[in-house]
């Protein structure tokens, strides 16, 4: 075992992705038990390992030597077996979560802090709020003195919240540990959970228009300054960003919205061939579902029933990454289609002129007054939900081009 991270359950994680940018060393997920791990250390045969939940205090604890840091916050998340045998700790994650803060313009200095959360994260996040200058930190849990019925009750004022929980984390996708509605002076949210890349939590603070940030960059800060612990050199702060923008570019879905009939499901799939990915037509998906055709399900079993069902398909294929998703033309009739989009995607609007749009075999568009009727309804809605858009009046070509650029410069943003 040379490098690695250690964990009681790792599932995917983008760690191994992000040190091999970093470093040429080898490095490799190591799920373990609580005995398992304290065997490892106390066998000293890693170099250097990275120490996620639920580890953090044991490695503290396990520890030849501390830095300042790891002092400070009380938990250790990066060891190294030094060249005498002795085990140092040290926390590269306060380094992360203050990065992360400042790139999304989360001011904490003077401000009451509420962190979500007691375990080794929690510790993270309190002392970077103390670093930062906040006013007070408040740590809510549910068995701890301030619970969630106190953090509302004697707390609406917390204007920065911080989740160190892992709600809201895939798989259980859109689940949120805090009612924002119920904190009405917020001015910054901060979660460091990364898949998906916006929780629900972030996606209410969006909302609001609170700035906000998830933990993706943090995860590759703190893992840009351990990756120097591990090579012994220097790395430019720039290296974070241009990983970060990266990562997203890999693990986003590109989701199209669009008329119906504006090229989404060609233009897919050949941007879905051209970038190597799965692709999924929600249109398609529910036929094959529903065994029968869209006008078919329109007649027999009306809207609703259609629109039920196209917002499973979209949960569904939303929830993961790395995809080309055309939707249908309605799919943004509904928040929560959107919200689904948002969650793990750059949504880009497919825009064709509405002469060239055709209305054969489509139940809501059958006639060119229903079709203008159609296109002013939804256009502001498919404004609202777009990160991007493009035309598709030429060729097919061309559109992806034009797709694939405006997904790579949201993804990096």
């Amino acid at each position: 075992m040379q490098y690695g991270l250690i964990g009681a359950k790792l599932g995917h994680s983008y760690s191994p992705a992000i040190h091999a940018r970093l470093g040429d060393y080898d490095y490799r997920l190591y799920e373990r038990t609580e005995k398992a791990f304290i065997e490892l250390l106390a066998s000293r045969r890693f170099r250097g390992l990275n120490v996620t939940i639920p580890y953090k205090v044991v490695a503290y604890e396990h520890c030849d030597a501390l830095s300042d840091t790891a002092r400070e916050v009380g938990c250790v998340n990066t060891l190294i077996v030094q060249g005498d045998g002795t085990l140092y700790g040290h926390n590269t994650d306060i380094g992360g979560f203050m990065a992360m803060a400042k790139r999304a313009g989360v001011a904490i200095a003077g401000k009451k802090c509420a962190i979500l959360g007691s375990g080794g994260t929690s510790l993270t996040a309190r002392a970077a709020c103390r670093r930062f200058g906040a006013r007070e930190i408040v740590v809510v849990s549910r068995q701890g003195p301030v619970d969630y019925d106190a953090l509302y009750r004697d707390h609406a004022d917390a204007e920065v919240l911080v989740n160190a929980t892992p709600v809201g984390m895939y798989p259980d996708n859109g689940r949120s540990p805090a009612d924002l509605s119920r904190l009405p002076r917020l001015t910054g949210v901060l979660d460091v959970i990364y898949n998906p890349d916006k929780t629900a939590l972030i996606l209410d603070a969006e909302a609001r228009g609170i700035p906000c940030a998830g933990g993706l960059y943090m995860l590759v800060g703190q893992a840009r300054e351990a990756a120097e612990l591990f090579t012994g050199r220097a790395i430019p702060d720039a290296v974070t960003d241009a990983i970060y923008g990266e990562l997203r570019g890999e693990a986003l879905n590109l989701i199209l919205i669009g008329m119906p009939g504006s090229g989404k499901s060609s233009v897919g799939r050949m941007l879905a061939a051209r970038m190597g990915r799965d692709f999924v037509d929600c249109d398609a998906e529910i036929v094959k579902r529903a065994k029968t055709t869209i006008p078919e399900i329109f007649a027999r079993r009306g809207e609703r029933a259609f629109r039920d069902m196209e917002s499973a398909v979209i949960a569904e294929a939303c929830k993961e990454k790395s995809r080309v998703i055309a939707t249908g033309g309605g799919a943004v009739l509904r928040p929560e289609n959107v919200r689904a989009m948002r969650q793990n995607g750059v949504v880009v609007w497919v825009k064709r002129p509405l002469e060239a749009l055709p209305m054969d075999g489509r139940p809501l568009s059958s006639g060119r007054a229903a079709l203008e009727a159609m296109w002013l309804a939804r256009e502001p809605l498919y404004r609202a939900a777009a990160d991007a858009a493009i035309g598709n009046d030429g060729t097919h070509e061309a559109a992806v081009n034009a797709a694939k650029e405006a997904f790579y410069e949201a993804a990096h943003r």
